[in-house]
């Protein structure tokens, strides 16, 4: 019988964990060069006076085995808050166990309990398995929107422009 899966909330301690997962995904993902935040920075907007996202660790045996890292947001139109996924990541070792499901669950059933009504995330283009992963769950993609961003210098130059 295979070890039980315990999910618990990221700690600061949990902070190099999570950023060797992120640079994990990138690399899963082919977008590893993508990745430019630094255990530093998880540690200051993520474990700091405002905390600008949570994580949920899942753990077999005391071994990392995931995580989940989300945060809140609202939906003008539904009138009621939901959570965003920002990174969902299952070690390769412990992919099939129903980790990634179990943490995505959780993060559904915090959201409900502080009247939340929503799960929203963003999948790859080109990640095939993923896409079906989240419609094996319900999780289907939106047909009617598109992200949008901007980014870096393009980011600081618009939000540097003088108002009319």
């Amino acid at each position: 019988m295979p070890a039980p899966i315990t999910l618990r909330p990221g700690t600061i301690d949990d902070v190099e964990t999570i950023h060797a997962a992120l640079l994990r995904l990138g690399t899963h993902i082919g977008a590893h060069q993508e990745i430019t935040s630094t255990p530093e920075d998880l540690r200051r907007y993520g474990f700091g006076e405002k905390p600008a996202f949570s994580t949920l660790i899942a753990e077999i045996d005391g071994e990392f085995a995931g995580l989940c890292l989300h945060f809140p947001i609202f939906s003008s139109w539904m009138g009621r808050p939901g959570v965003y996924v920002q990174d969902l990541y299952v070690e390769d070792r412990f992919r099939g166990r129903r980790v990634g499901e179990r943490l995505l669950r959780r993060v559904a059933k915090e959201c409900r309990a502080v009247g939340g009504v929503y799960l929203r995330l963003s999948v790859d283009t080109d990640n095939e398995t993923a896409k079906a992963f989240y419609e094996k769950l319900g999780i289907g993609w939106s047909s009617y929107e598109q992200v949008q961003k901007i980014v870096g210098d393009a980011f600081f130059a618009f939000a540097d422009t003088p108002e009319e």
